[in-house]
């Protein structure tokens, strides 16, 4: 099996008539793009194979930013995912797509993301934990370091029912002010666990990751959240990333 990586397709688009153009995660070269020649032709044995949320055996070769499929193989059959799990299915894998700069290992974050797609295909409630324990996995490997349990200012830990004020690069400093950017104790004590028991602590989570997130993304919209919105236009859910009104 020597080249083969486990892979997941991210994204893909048409190339040319009879091809597509892949986005890739994989195992040990983390964000790949390739092309897979063929892949689109009739008789193509990839048809079926090359799809989000299938767990994949992959190869390819070649120089240069965009790469060459080999081989990929099904490990096994796509991740159960439908409805608003399928949505924040992909919303994980536009977040990957948007931040992960090609061609750097992020060995310990490919379970991280296969750990989420288990949990929103098993999940018959809501899938906002699973999205928050990713997003802060995300963060960490990204190198984004922030102290959830101590004071910036003062270094003492971080009481329960006081209020933390974020502040970027610093981090969380005791303060009267509340707004978007401010923290109890206890909800940042449950972001340093991943630990959500309730919708107070899921929805300081939200909060959090969104503000950490934004300077990887940019100001460009998330496409998965406009689809969520286009065909789910009733939803009593946010999209996913997004915090309700």
């Amino acid at each position: 099996m020597e080249g083969w990586q486990r892979a997941f397709v991210l994204h893909s688009r048409p190339w040319s008539e009879t091809s597509l153009l892949l986005d890739l995660f994989s195992e040990d070269a983390g964000r790949v793009r390739l092309i897979a020649k063929g892949a689109r032709a009739k008789r193509s044995m990839l048809k079926g194979t090359l799809q989000p949320f299938t767990p994949l055996l992959v190869r390819w070769g070649g120089r240069g930013e965009v790469k060459t499929l080999r081989n990929a193989e099904a490990v096994s059959l796509a991740l159960p995912l439908s409805g608003i799990p399928l949505y924040s299915g992909l919303y994980v894998n536009e977040l990957l797509s948007r931040v992960l700069e090609q061609e750097i290992s992020f060995s310990e974050l490919f379970f991280d993301y296969l750990y989420c797609l288990q949990a929103l295909a098993g999940t018959s409630g809501s899938p906002e934990p699973a999205l928050r324990r990713f997003e802060l996995a995300l963060l960490g490997h990204l190198g984004y370091g922030v102290d959830f349990l101590h004071c910036a200012g003062s270094g003492e830990a971080v009481a329960d029912t006081m209020t933390y004020r974020y502040r970027e690069e610093k981090g969380f400093i005791a303060s009267l002010v509340v707004d978007n950017r401010s923290f109890t104790g206890r909800q940042l004590r449950a972001l340093y666990q991943r630990d959500f028991p309730d919708s107070d602590t899921l929805r300081a989570a939200k909060r959090f990751t969104r503000m950490a997130l934004k300077p990887y993304l940019g100001g460009k919209p998330l496409k998965s959240r406009e689809l969520f919105r286009q065909f789910i236009p009733r939803r009593s859910q946010p999209a996913p990333g997004e915090t309700k009104p």
